[in-house]
Parts: structure tokens; C-alpha cells; sequence
């Protein structure tokens, strides 16, 4: 943190200019969380391009649209610490000021702030209690959990997927061969280098099966019915042996 800058701040430029300068701060994790899901990508920020409200996210490590309709405010936080190490972020706010979905410095506070340098300083803002992103599980995931035992079944096909994932601002996609599922307090994590997916046990009530073109896709239900933003893709030979539960399309 600079001597001109709030430990939280609502930045007062236009959000495009703004995520303009993610390919300068390293390494960024952009977290999304709905319904028991958090989708996550990580790694450096090739390019961001701004097509009218839509702002692309893309490289080797990232892949999503940020609706800039709907993202209008960017807060910078650098109050969030991973033991004795700031994790700044820039929060990504509607109209309203609630918290849509987060893009993590994980390179730390000195590339963050040297990103965002020529943009001064904000608005200071209050600090605000972070909820914790793994709160609320059980110690254990079932073995008739419906998204352990689908993540098993795509394992066993080893057939590449895409895992997709929608929220109000935000669409963010992954693609390729699963890596092993790991349940752990109380979710199932689908982990590697450039991706996480954390999945609460029980999240997943039933999947909601289309065939689209030539690939199937299976949409996350809750269990009042409700999609949540998580969808699988890929060819029907990837989905063999996958348990729909209540929500069969």
C-alpha cells in the first residue's frame, strides 16, 4: 500500500480502464461463488479487450466476459490477509454494492499497487467482515453425494469437459482433462495449476441434461429446483454412468 492509497477504496474511473491493467499485476485468481459453487481461474492475465459492455479475459490461464452493464463498481481492498501476506483484490460490485465476484492479486500488494498507480487514489471506504469462502460444510462428503459421484463417473470416462460457470456480470469457462476430485471439509475440489472448482456436498440436487449441437450439457439444480450457474459440457461419452437426480431434462 502506497502513501496515497485506503486499505479499501471504491476507484472512481470507469471499470474498463481499470481491469485494462490486469495483465499488469502477475498472477490474478478470479473467484466467482453461487449456490454452493466456487469457480476459480488463475494465472497471469494475457489480454483484456473491451467490446462495448463486455469486457474479454483471456490467455493461457483465463477465460471469461465481464458484463460492464452490470459491473459498475471496482473496489480495491488490500485488508485480506493469507497468514501474514496481503492478498489484495478488486472487488466486482454492482449499482448496489453487493460483491458479484472477486479478482485476487495473488502476486501481492507491491504489483497491485504499482497496476493501479496511475489511477490515484479512491474513495476510502470502511473495512468489511470476508466471509470465509469454505464455511458452512460438513466435515465429510457423502458417498451417495450427486456431485461426488458425478465427478467420479467423468474421472473413470476420461473424456475432456468443459466446467462453465454464469453469474449476473460474469461468465467463466475451463476446459479439459478432469484432474482427480479431492472431497474435503464437507466439498468436492477439483484442482489444478490454472483451476479450482470447490463444490459444497449436497449443493447438487439433480443435473438438468440438454444436447446442444453436438455435445451434451448438464446444468447444476439446487435442491428448490433452481440452476446456480454451473454447467457441464462435453461429448455424451464423457457423461456415461453420470447420476441425474431430480432434475432429468
Amino acid at each position: 500500500m502506497t502513501n496515497t492509497t485506503h486499505p479499501r477504496e471504491l476507484l472512481k474511473q470507469p471499470s474498463a480502464e481499470i481491469l485494462a491493467s490486469l495483465p499488469a499485476m502477475g498472477r490474478v485468481m478470479l473467484s466467482a461463488r453461487s449456490g454452493g459453487a466456487t469457480h476459480e481461474r488463475m494465472g497471469v492475465v494475457g489480454t483484456v479487450t473491451i467490446d462495448g459492455t463486455k469486457a474479454r479475459l483471456e490467455g493461457e490461464f483465463h477465460d471469461s466476459t465481464l458484463d460492464l452493464s452490470v459491473v459498475t463498481r471496482l473496489v480495491a481492498d488490500r485488508t485480506s490477509k493469507m497468514r501474514d501476506r496481503v492478498l489484495p483484490r478488486l472487488e466486482c460490485q454492482d449499482a448496489a454494492g453487493e460483491v458479484l465476484f472477486s479478482l485476487i492479486g495473488l502476486d501481492g500488494l507491491e504489483l497491485f499497487d504499482k497496476a493501479l498507480a496511475l489511477f490515484g487514489p479512491g474513495e476510502a471506504l470502511e473495512p468489511v467482515e470476508r466471509e470465509s469462502a469454505a464455511g458452512g460444510g460438513s466435515p465429510d462428503v457423502p458417498q451417495d453425494d450427486l456431485g461426488a459421484a458425478t465427478f467420479a463417473a467423468i474421472l473413470r470416462n476420461a473424456v475432456p469437459v468443459s466446467i462453465d460457470f454464469t453469474k449476473p456480470g460474469l461468465a467463466q469457462h475451463w476446459g479439459g482433462a478432469l484432474p482427480e476430485p479431492k472431497p474435503a471439509m464437507g466439498f468436492v475440489n477439483i484442482m489444478q495449476g490454472d483451476f479450482h472448482l470447490h463444490l459444497r456436498a449436497g449443493a447438487v440436487a439433480g443435473w438438468l441434461r440438454q444436447v446442444v449441437g453436438s455435445e451434451v450439457e448438464l446444468a447444476a439444480h439446487d435442491s428448490d429446483g433452481q440452476p446456480f450457474g454451473l454447467v457441464l459440457r462435453g461429448p455424451a461419452a464423457a457423461f456415461d454412468g453420470v447420476p441425474l437426480g431430480n432434475a432429468h431434462g
